[in-house]
């Protein structure tokens, strides 16, 4: 009668054996997902923490480019004899540099952004 009730216990229904495992997969797929909205969520606050300081250290340093481009507009119109001419001058300077910076580095400067924004992604 032992016999029987060991072979009995190895023959039990396979269906239970795949309702456990299902369960077991369900569960080991809801913990990725959640470990995956986990680490979404810390590289999301890495970046826009980054970018939150990047944004506050470039608008101190264009405004203090800003103010240094006024002295240098008064200067620059002291020394030609009228202070519009100065500003004048740098206005063109700006200009030209601006026009030359977009035919040479449009291209270089998009795909060096874009690498680091997709640095610090993954």
């Amino acid at each position: 009668m032992e016999l029987e009730d060991t072979k009995e216990n190895l023959h039990t229904d396979p269906f239970d054996n795949l309702d456990d495992l299902f369960e077991k997969v369900t569960d080991y797929t809801e913990t990725r997902l959640s470990l995956f909205k986990l680490k979404a969520t810390e590289r999301a606050s890495v970046i826009a923490s980054e970018m939150a300081g990047g944004l506050i250290f470039f608008t101190i340093l264009f405004l203090g480019v800003i103010v240094l481009n006024i002295g240098l507009g008064f200067l620059l119109g002291d020394l030609l004899g009228k202070v519009y001419y100065g500003f004048f001058v740098l206005a063109a300077f700006y200009i030209i540099a601006g026009f030359i910076f977009k035919a040479v580095s449009k291209k270089s400067v998009i795909k060096t952004i874009a690498n680091i924004v997709i640095r610090k992604i993954l």
